[in-house]
């Protein structure tokens, strides 16, 4: 760089590149994005905050997501087999990050944004409790049983993103973002983005591709146990069912201008989906570990209720109800085992 051009670079706070950034996003994404992705510009956040001038705001979602505690914490939180004792079975991160992956690769293939799709595929399972599902049943029936409220894992996402990160003041992500992270359950309503709807669909995509790759790995089922229709039509091995995933969903949505599956793929994923929730998600194995963790999860409710004082200074303040699931939800499953002993076992006795 010339003399000349180093010192109008450094007229400018962020540089001569960052003076250029936002615009040159703004020109790429107009020659380049089908007409219903998501702009990067302007961003859209409940406190408005300058820009950075070599990341879009999605991208900033981003790398405030990946360096908050709580997506930390998805390391040592159960996808769906619990405390294995072999490396390679999923957790709730390595689910993220597959769900991530997918999602890109369906928003580029689209001409939709694919940094709107990284952030909220990277933030959708923020608000996970501690051993999976069954730890979300067992925290639902609690709030239920005594204050006659609910626990929705994808709304307390929302809520770590907008109030519990940084000391109570939220990471403020753009809306798109978050309208995301709280629509991507199929309990929720419809996400309001393209890219949204991507993240919905491909979360359940990975989900029932990694667990099958999983169940079969712990011996829960064996290959052969497979519906055979949904098998034949969408393959054998899982990389092989989700590239047909993937594509059949690309070709369906290119000509409905919509994020949809194709008739036949679509019902032969959603029988491999009934399979799996019988046989696996609540088969024989979880159901005998769901007394366990019902009784691990109930057991610190319940002591937190009668103990609020405990609760960490980091958890904001609030109504009971809402402190104790805060406390809860945000445990990794070795921490909750590890409060429960500390509360349950004598000390001369703890491992």
């Amino acid at each position: 760089m010339s003399d000349r051009l180093l010192s109008a670079a450094y007229e400018h706070p962020g540089g001569h590149v960052a003076a250029a950034f936002a615009d040159r996003i703004r020109a790429r994404e107009a020659a380049e994005l089908a007409l219903r992705a998501t702009r990067s510009y302007p961003p859209d956040r409940a406190r408005p905050e300058p820009d950075c001038g070599l990341r879009t705001p999605f991208q900033r979602d981003r790398d405030r997501i990946v360096h908050c505690k709580a997506f930390r914490r998805l390391n040592h939180k159960t996808q769906v087999f619990v405390a294995p004792a072999d490396d390679h079975y999923r957790t709730r991160l390595t689910h993220t990050l597959e769900v991530t992956q997918i999602s890109r690769t369906v928003a580029r293939a689209l001409r939709l944004n694919e940094d709107l799709a990284e952030a909220i595929g990277l933030g959708h399972d923020l608000g996970h409790p501690p051993f999976g599902h069954l730890g979300e049943q067992a925290l639902d029936d609690c709030l239920q049983e005594r204050f006659g409220l609910r626990f929705r894992h994808h709304e307390q996402s929302l809520r770590v993103v907008d109030r519990l990160e940084r000391d109570g003041h939220g990471l403020n992500l753009t809306r798109a973002v978050r309208d995301g992270i709280v629509s991507h359950s199929g309990r929720a309503q419809e996400p309001a983005t393209l890219e949204g709807k991507i993240v919905r669909l491909m979360d359940r995509v990975a989900y029932i591709n990694h667990d099958i790759d999983d169940a079969i790995r712990a011996g829960v089922i064996e290959a052969q146990d497979l519906p055979r229709g949904p098998i034949e039509i969408l393959g054998a091995s899982g990389p092989r069912r989700i590239d047909v995933l993937v594509h059949d969903l690309v070709e369906h949505s290119e000509l409905a201008g919509e994020i949809v599956q194709g008739e036949t793929v679509g019902s032969a994923m959603a029988q491999l989906r009934a399979f799996m929730f019988e046989r696996v998600y609540l088969g024989p194995a979880a159901t005998r570990e769901h007394a366990k963790i019902n009784g691990v999860v109930r057991a610190l409710f319940d002591h937190y209720c009668a103990h609020p004082g405990e609760i960490p200074g980091s958890i904001p303040a609030g109504d009971l109800a809402r402190r104790v699931s805060d406390y809860l939800a945000g445990m990794t499953d070795r921490y909750c085992i590890r409060v429960f002993n500390a509360l349950s076992v004598p000390v001369a006795f703890a491992p």
